[in-house]
């Protein structure tokens, strides 16, 4: 997929809602005894990458480094459902103290009211933190209006045509 296809798919409406909203993904990757995990985390999208940290010693990250194939989905629980669709690559900065990133994204989580005392907290236990940039290759946007899941589009399509 086309950076500029991403890129029209990141700024559709319901990817924008999405984007922003405190949702969190869920990712997937291959953990090192080669099973399969999704996990919840939260994020930021910079508008280039997809942002996530985690401790440095997280089995995550150790599984990232061997395989940075990642799939992340974010999705609502509304009616029709919004679903938004990542497959990328991860590239790992272990970085001293707190990102700014994960501040931001955990806002949207903990709320201006909560956000100075989970800061104080955050600070205290973390002196570094993995911040993992996955820097999506493939996207899709399912909204159940303009876009459906592929095997609903071609049963669309086959009816439509007649066959």
């Amino acid at each position: 997929m086309t950076p500029e296809a991403i890129r029209e798919v990141l700024d559709r409406p319901y990817a924008r809602e999405l984007l922003t909203s405190a949702i969190p993904a869920r990712m997937a990757y291959t953990a090192r005894d080669g099973s399969p995990r999704a996990i919840p985390i939260g994020f930021l999208w910079n508008g280039r990458a997809f942002i996530l940290c985690s401790p440095p010693r997280a089995p995550k990250v150790r599984a990232l480094r061997a395989d940075p194939r990642i799939a992340l989905t974010i999705d609502n629980t509304a009616f029709p459902p919004h679903i938004l669709l990542v497959r990328g690559t991860a590239d790992i900065e272990i970085v001293d103290g707190v990102p700014d990133e994960y501040l931001l994204a955990s806002r949207r989580y903990v709320g201006d009211e909560g956000m100075p005392q989970f800061e104080k907290q955050v600070r205290a236990t973390y002196d570094q933190m993995a911040k993992i940039a996955v820097t999506p290759n493939w996207v899709k946007l399912i909204d159940f209006e303009t876009t459906l899941p592929s095997p609903v589009e071609e049963i669309m399509r086959r009816k439509q045509g007649g066959g």
